[in-house]
């Protein structure tokens, strides 16, 4: 039986493909920040899902739960998915805090994992898929630090796939546009759940984003996908800002 570990499975795409890959005759690690919601979700899925709560920027607690997974719990695939977006001020205004809690979480903590499950999954010959974002490509006001994270996580992704070469191992960026997840409800700051970030433009799921990591990792060894961009059909490219004097 095959293992993956995932990171922020305690909502949206996170929870939608620790479900998937369960319902795939996996076995899942997942991690997040909420204990109760990884309890719930653990309940949910049964001895196929193993728990880790943490913090993903906290360099102890990250440490302890991979050296504390069993032998036999040792990751085919690992999906680097936690991540956040915090703000959507201008640059000139923004948060510094915001942004060096977007680094932590979205770079140093990914680059981090990687790195120490790197050598199982090399022997494994597994994969690993990174969750980037359109916003990795196409620029928008207020999506600065978030915007070059993921940026960040699309290049790493390539740089891993060019220094694995020769090893077996299968890596991936994922890039998707808008996804309709709790996260987005969140943003509006309305506890009316029809009053959400996408509201009225029929965005992807999370499940629509779980069942394209569950297609990667499940394609024949041979193939590897570079980096895969996914949109709604109702979201595409915007023009270039003018301003006129």
């Amino acid at each position: 039986m095959k293992t993956a570990f995932i990171t922020g499975v305690t909502a949206g795409i996170g929870a939608a493909a620790a479900r998937r890959f369960v319902a795939g005759g996996w076995r899942v690690v997942g991690t997040g920040r909420r204990r109760e919601r990884l309890d719930a979700l653990a309940q949910e899925l049964g001895d196929s899902f193993r728990p880790l709560a943490f913090d993903m920027r906290d360099e102890r607690a990250r440490e302890a739960a991979v050296v504390g997974l069993p032998q036999n719990w040792s990751p085919d695939l690992l999906v680097n998915n936690a991540g956040l977006a915090l703000g959507t001020a201008p640059a000139q205004t923004a948060d510094l805090n915001q942004w060096r809690t977007m680094i932590d979480t979205n770079v140093v903590a990914v680059v981090a994992l990687t790195h120490r499950l790197l050598p199982g999954l090399i022997e494994r010959k597994g994969a690993i898929v990174n969750l980037s974002s359109v916003a990795a490509t196409y620029p928008y006001a207020g999506g600065n630090v978030y915007g070059g994270t993921k940026a960040f996580v699309r290049q790493f992704s390539l740089g891993l796939r060019s220094d694995l070469h020769g090893t077996g191992v299968r890596v991936t960026s994922i890039e998707p546009g808008m996804v309709e997840t709790e996260f987005t409800t969140v943003r509006t700051g309305s506890q009316d759940a029809s009053d959400t970030l996408y509201a009225g433009a029929d965005p992807m799921t999370a499940e629509d984003i779980a069942e394209t990591i569950w297609w990667i990792a499940t394609l024949p060894p041979h193939l590897n996908v570079n980096a895969l961009e996914l949109m709604p059909v109702s979201q595409s490219f915007g023009g270039f800002q003018v301003v006129r004097t």
